[in-house]
């Protein structure tokens, strides 16, 4: 079975991801424009039809802007926790809720199957009213979602412990962020346990946690203000060096543009596929 991915954008500025076989798919937030969604889907030639649910990580604006117009215009079920739900009813920035029909509650650490999908929702330490990534599965091939995260936990090791896919926070360059702009309240917030995870925080947990079975890693969520993608990518693959890692030998590394889409990554069992020119970062 052939698994394609898709990062519609990754920053602090809106999220979105596809991950889908051959005939239908999921995405996981919907933090972008309902027409910049669905202009990119159908580019890269995925019908809404073929939607089977959005899976939302927390309710933050950047995760969650396109949710209730994307579910309720396209009939998509939503689903995440029964907290996260509240959160995006009372959100100001959904112009359209969720309506009770297109609800779908899940647990941490339950498993919802989808046709192929096996996903597991588990907790996430951040700010949103409530937070989750989540751990996909597909015959043989396992995806881990982790963005917005401001530290480590032995829930997250075990999941990221199972991944041949892993996405994962990398939002801010630790230097740029203390010279930056940002009031110290702010940096304080970003910095803290249940912010986000810094270039370096996130190097060191891999290095230290390394999956021996994960195929590629992407980087995600990069602050528009604090970070550049030379720097999380760079961070990373030194670290990933100092464990004995070789970069597009051992271990594919991308640090995912923020607001420009990537083409579509298709995977097989044997995690081929990729298309060229994609291999490492897009320096954007």
């Amino acid at each position: 079975m052939k698994l394609k991915f898709i990062s519609l954008a990754s920053g602090s500025s809106g999220n979105c991801f596809y991950l889908g076989t051959t005939s239908y798919g999921i995405l996981i937030d919907a933090g972008i424009g309902i027409r910049t969604i669905k202009k990119v889907l159908r580019e890269r030639g995925i019908a809404l039809e073929s939607i089977l649910g959005i899976f939302v990580t927390h309710d933050h604006a950047d995760h969650i802007r396109a949710v209730g117009n994307l579910s309720e215009g396209c009939n998509i079920p939503v689903f995440t926790t029964e907290t996260i739900h509240k959160g995006m009813t009372k959100s100001y920035c959904m112009t359209k809720k969720v309506s009770p029909v297109n609800r779908r509650i899940i647990q941490k650490e339950e498993t919802t199957i989808l046709r192929d999908f096996s996903i597991t929702p588990f907790e996430i330490p951040h700010d949103g009213t409530d937070n989750v990534g989540y751990s996909i599965r597909c015959g043989e091939t396992n995806f881990c979602f982790i963005t917005d995260i401001g530290h480590i936990t032995d829930t997250v090791k075990h999941y990221v412990a199972k991944a041949n896919y892993l996405i994962l926070e990398a939002n801010y360059d630790e230097q740029m962020l203390a010279e930056g702009p940002y009031p110290p309240l702010l940096q304080a917030r970003i910095r803290g346990g249940n912010g986000h995870l810094s270039n370096r925080e996130a190097g060191e947990f891999l290095a230290n946690h390394y999956p021996p079975q994960v195929r590629q890693i992407w980087l995600c969520h990069l602050s528009k203000e604090n970070n550049k993608p030379h720097l999380a990518y760079h961070t990373v693959a030194e670290a990933l060096k100092s464990i004995g890692k070789t970069i597009d030998k051992d271990i594919r590394l991308m640090a995912l543009p923020r607001t420009s889409p990537t083409q579509i990554f298709e995977i097989n069992e044997e995690g081929e596929g990729y298309y060229p020119g994609q291999m490492k970062s897009l320096f954007d």
